[in-house]
């Protein structure tokens, strides 16, 4: 390489491209009215999401350009892209309520990311509020659910504007949610395990909105139980110690 140029690694910035592209494409098909495909088009994004950094550190080509790059492009994929999704399908019939809800699900995706990427994290099991692919799983897969059981209007309206503020408060939240970065993918598993993994992709393949959305969902809700079990306990060791003393 001359002096004075830099270059950038072609693999894991081409996944990234691809998941940009399929945010995209989820964004063209809302506005068509094909809001299953556009729900589809969010989760592949997810996987080369989840693709490209692991590839960086596979083949040691990471970089601060691809650090920048991933967090734009999921700015986009997780950020626009999802709500612009449950906006076309149904928060743009609540007016000023439903175009502040999905930009304030935007804003709260950018600053998610802005913060990950200025933090140290001291505890790299958890995350420091909601992730952004987790929250667009959530909106994508309830837009999914609803539209292929035609399911729209009315309390509907109220459930998706309360999930779009919700997951967008997630997000900037101090509630930790795992990480999953010590999952050992390498490693041997019981055979009990294995099993329990397979039927899950089969639950998932017999109705993939519902398992998806419940799924995420349950992530969603996870950091929540957790912060409040954490709280009572945290509450029952200072009455100990108090009357101890």
């Amino acid at each position: 390489m001359r002096p004075g140029r830099r270059g950038i690694y072609i693999l894991p910035n081409l996944f990234t491209t691809a998941g940009l592209f399929f945010g995209f494409f989820a964004i063209i098909q809302a506005t068509k009215g094909r809001f299953e495909l556009a729900a589809m088009a969010v989760f592949i994004a997810m996987i080369m999401d989840g693709l490209d950094g692991r590839i960086a550190r596979m083949t040691n080509t990471t970089s601060d350009f691809g650090v920048e790059y991933d967090s734009l492009a999921d700015v986009i994929a997780f950020g626009l892209t999802p709500a612009l999704v449950i906006y076309e399908w149904i928060l743009g019939g609540m007016g000023k309520l439903g175009w502040l809800a999905a930009f304030m699900y935007v804003a709260a995706t950018a600053l998610r990311l802005a913060r990950f990427n200025t933090q140290k994290v001291a505890d790299k099991r958890y995350f420091q509020g909601l992730p952004s692919p987790a929250a667009a799983a959530v909106l994508a897969a309830w837009v999914w659910m609803m539209y292929e059981y035609e399911i729209q209007g009315g309390v509907v309206s109220w459930i998706s504007w309360l999930l779009t503020v919700a997951t967008a408060a997630a997000m900037v939240s101090n509630i930790r949610y795992h990480s999953f970065k010590n999952l050992d993918l390498k490693g041997k598993i019981p055979f009990v395990r294995l099993l329990v993994v397979v039927l899950g992709f089969v639950l998932v393949a017999l109705d993939p909105p519902r398992m998806l959305f419940l799924v995420f969902f349950s992530y969603f809700l996870s950091g929540f139980f957790q912060r409040f079990f954490l709280t009572r306990k945290n509450v029952r060791e200072n009455r100990v110690e108090s009357d101890q003393a």
